[in-house]
């Protein structure tokens, strides 16, 4: 798989990530777009629920700023700290380019995720 991108809309700001090349990408973009509702958890990450599960592919515990996951098979994360998580860590699905500091702010937030053209 090349180098996919996807974009990030929201009110205040937009922001571009670079996919891994996985199984789980390669479904997450075949859902695109999609709008999620996503929530400040533990003031280190946005969380918020997919349509519909990704396949499972190997999970690692630490994740830098800017990382976009999967805890659950339907459970999409955007994380604007740097940090570490429990077993059985999580699915990484790609990389925030550029700032993620507009991610760093509490109370919920509508994203639109779609492919960059």
């Amino acid at each position: 798989m090349a180098q996919e991108r996807i974009l990030f809309s929201f009110v205040g700001g937009n922001a571009t990530a670079t996919l891994a090349s996985n199984e789980a990408t390669r479904s997450l973009l075949q859902m695109l777009p999609i709008t999620i509702e996503m929530r400040d958890h533990l003031r280190q990450e946005k969380t918020g629920n997919l349509p519909s599960p990704l396949p499972e592919v190997p999970r690692q515990r630490d994740f830098s700023k800017g990382t976009l996951g999967l805890w659950g098979p339907d459970h999409f994360v955007i994380y604007y700290r740097s940090g570490r998580v429990p077993q059985p860590g999580i699915v990484i699905l790609g990389q925030v380019t550029g700032d993620v500091s507009m991610f760093d702010r509490p109370g919920p937030v509508t994203v639109r995720v779609d492919r960059v053209k």
